[in-house]
Parts: structure tokens; C-alpha cells; sequence
């Protein structure tokens, strides 16, 4: 049997009934006739050759086992066609259709979180690619074209294609574990020069050979925050860390902040990055100032952005 090709129209009408519980109530949504909602269920019915409702004698329509078996798959479609729908409106009214996000490892993992839950519930239409990455592997990123906008630190000064704007500020603590020996009281200048450091490196060429706040002539260099984190908590050297990722060790006792005379910490201006010649468009803009207002109510974030890495 060679079936038909239902028209979106007849599968609107199938999913109004199945919703409303009767051909007069789907007619005064849809704003039809009710002839006209029996008609299309009744072509929708020839085409696939099944039965969709059962109506004997004055009964309200009531799906039949292959009526519920098609429920899902119409309204799949349906529903597909209006996302395709939206997309293309925002298309004309300049919505992104997609928005490629790279973070700095420093972004506070619930920040990030929070924002992108708003983001999906305010443009749904809009597909978003998310990256995290270190240093001035951010801003790369956006200058080889892998992202729209990026988050990232200042370790990559200003750049003649990237428009940066400062958002806030995540303070850097140096931290060890409470036996390691820097974290005892008195600590003499220079005796960090004495102890493995850990740092995070940077797998970017556009910072390559730079140093950001190493002090240690030893050093163990680390792709990833979390790894870092770790290490310190077991005693393997001392390092710098957001204060909002150790605030909990610190209170803990796992983890003690150090009382250097050189004082390593600092604050780590994040900035908002993109392309000169191409300005970001609502979603983006939107990203933009959701990051900065959470950045404001952030434990352990300095919203006056001063200071450097």
C-alpha cells in the first residue's frame, strides 16, 4: 500500500482534537469550521490508512491505538516546524541563529552554569558551543574564528583585531597544604623560590614564553585548574587558585591561604572579547551582561575589576 503525505495543516488539526477532546472545541481554536476539522481528519486518515479517532454514535472522538501511535510522531513534526518557524523570525529581526562561547578556566563553574540555564530559556532558537580554556588560549580562540565571544583573563595585552571590556575580577590566592612548609607563620622573602610551584600553563603560542605570577625557579606546569586543585590538596607544592574554588578547603583546614612576603596573589581582570569587525548581536550582548551581573554577586569576585594578574 502506497501511503500519502499528510499536510502540516492535517497534522495541526489531528494534534487540535487529540488536545481538545472534540471537533467542535479543535474548530474554535483553530478558528474553522467544524467541517472543515472532519475533513482534515478524514484525508489525514485516507493518505495514511488508518483509523485516527473512533466516533460511533454521538461518543467524542477517542484516539485509537494507532491514533496514539501517531500522536508523538505528529507533534514532533509540528513542533519542529515552529522552531524552524522562530528561527527564521529572530533571523529577521537580527537574532543570532548560533553564539560559540569560550570561557577562562577561572570563570566560576556556577556562573557559568546559571547564566546558560537563563540563556536556553530566553533565546531558544539560538544554538550555543561552549568551550573552557586557560589563559591566552581564550582569546585565541576568538581570533582564529573557533568563537564569537569569549570570557578571558589579561594575560594577552590589547590586540588590534579584539575589542575587550572589562567585566569583573577574580581574586587569586596563594595556597598549600597546612603541613606544606610555607604555610607556617614568619615565612622569610624569597623562601617561595624554595618550594615546587604549581602553575597553569598556557597552550596558546599567543602567550608563549610569558610567566604570570611565577616566583619558583621549580615548577610543575598543568593544563587543568582541577589537576592543580588536587595536587595542592595532597601537598605537591604551593600555587595560586581563585579564592571562590578554595574557600571551602580554606575553612575546611585542607587547605591554608599563604602569608607571602611577596605577596603573588592578585586580582584577575575577566574581560568580554570579540571581533572589531564584528559586533556582537542580541544574544551575544545578552551573554555579556548576564556574566557581568553574576561576576557582581559572586563570592570570592571583585566587581571593581582593579588590579592585574
Amino acid at each position: 500500500m502506497k501511503l500519502g503525505e499528510p499536510s502540516l495543516d492535517q497534522l495541526r488539526i489531528f494534534l487540535a482534537v487529540a488536545e481538545e477532546g472534540s471537533f467542535g472545541a479543535a474548530a474554535r481554536r483553530m478558528g474553522r469550521a467544524v467541517s472543515a476539522v472532519s475533513y482534515g481528519i478524514s484525508q489525514m486518515e485516507t493518505q495514511l490508512g488508518v483509523t485516527l479517532f473512533g466516533r460511533e454514535g454521538s461518543r467524542r472522538p477517542v484516539l485509537t491505538e494507532e491514533g496514539r501511535g501517531l500522536l508523538v510522531e505528529a507533534k514532533a513534526v509540528a513542533d519542529g516546524i515552529d522552531h524552524l518557524l522562530a528561527k527564521t523570525q529572530s533571523l529577521h529581526a537580527g537574532l543570532e541563529s548560533e553564539v560559540s562561547l569560550v570561557v577562562d578556566v577561572m570563570l566560576p563553574g556556577d556562573v557559568t552554569a546559571s547564566v546558560l540555564r537563563d540563556f536556553r530559556e530566553m533565546f531558544p532558537t539560538v544554538a550555543l558551543r561552549l568551550q573552557v580554556e586557560a589563559l591566552g588560549a581564550v582569546a585565541a580562540c576568538v581570533l582564529d574564528g573557533g568563537a564569537d565571544l569569549a570570557i578571558g583573563g589579561p594575560v594577552l595585552s590589547d590586540h588590534a583585531e579584539l575589542e575587550r571590556q572589562a567585566i569583573g575580577a577574580i581574586e587569586l590566592v596563594p595556597v598549600a597544604a597546612p603541613d606544606h612548609p610555607l604555610a607556617s607563620a614568619g615565612v622569610e622573602p624569597g623562601e617561595s623560590r624554595r618550594h615546587l610551584q604549581l602553575v597553569l600553563s598556557d597552550r596558546s603560542p599567543l602567550t608563549e614564553g610569558r610567566e604570570f605570577s611565577v616566583l619558583s625557579p621549580q615548577s610543575w606546569r598543568l593544563a587543568d585548574l582541577g589537576a592543580k586543585h588536587a595536587l595542592l590538596k595532597e601537598g605537591i607544592g604551593w600555587g595560586n587558585m581563585p579564592r571562590h574554588m578554595v574557600m571551602d578547603d580554606i575553612t575546611a583546614g585542607r587547605l591554608r591561604e599563604l602569608d607571602l612576603p611577596e605577596k603573588p596573589g592578585a586580582n584577575y581582570t575577566l574581560s568580554a572579547l570579540w571581533r572589531r569587525n564584528e559586533a556582537p548581536g542580541p544574544a551575544t550582548s545578552w551573554l555579556i551582561d548576564a556574566i557581568r551581573d553574576r561576576l557582581v554577586n559572586c563570592s570570592g569576585v571583585d566587581a571593581s575589576v582593579s588590579g592585574t594578574a
